[in-house]
């Protein structure tokens, strides 16, 4: 079976983003928390720091739908050079507006909500929000008001 995901770089803090993604959402991570310290050591590859070792390499979580939130630390010690933009949102389309008012509260504490939740003119309960590690969330939810 095809799936989708979506991937995201944190400087150094993914630990702590995706704990808090995997409160958010109810699920565990999917296979082992690989860090950077786990990569074998090559010919030609820089010895890594105690601090870098103890950095995310891979987390995988589920979120909604089979959808899977994927991330990685990219640290400007490793060559990264990390620029957060606008360009990119994580669209989730909860069944209930229920569960996307609960999700959209827990993803706003500490970050910054772009447009409330509201019906739209398209149909759906709609909102946006940038939470606190600058990921930015789409909501849609097509259940109508009761």
């Amino acid at each position: 079976m095809s799936i989708v995901s979506t991937y995201i770089n944190f400087s150094r803090n993914t630990e702590e983003a995706f704990n808090f993604y995997k409160q958010v959402f109810g699920t565990e991570f999917m296979g082992d928390v690989m860090r950077m310290g786990d990569i074998p050591p090559s010919d030609g590859m820089p010895e890594l720091s105690d601090e870098d070792k103890t950095l995310i390499m891979h987390v995988t979580l589920p979120i909604l739908g089979g959808h899977l939130l994927m991330g990685t630390d990219a640290p400007e010690s490793m060559g990264f050079q990390l620029t957060q933009g606008n360009n990119v949102h994580i669209n989730l389309q909860p069944d209930t507006r229920k569960e996307t008012e609960q999700l959209f509260t827990a993803l706003a504490e500490g970050g910054t909500v772009t447009m409330e939740l509201q019906d739209m003119f398209w149909g759906d309960y709609y909102g946006s929000l940038t939470d606190r590690f600058g990921i930015q969330w789409m909501f849609n939810c097509q259940e109508k008001k009761a």
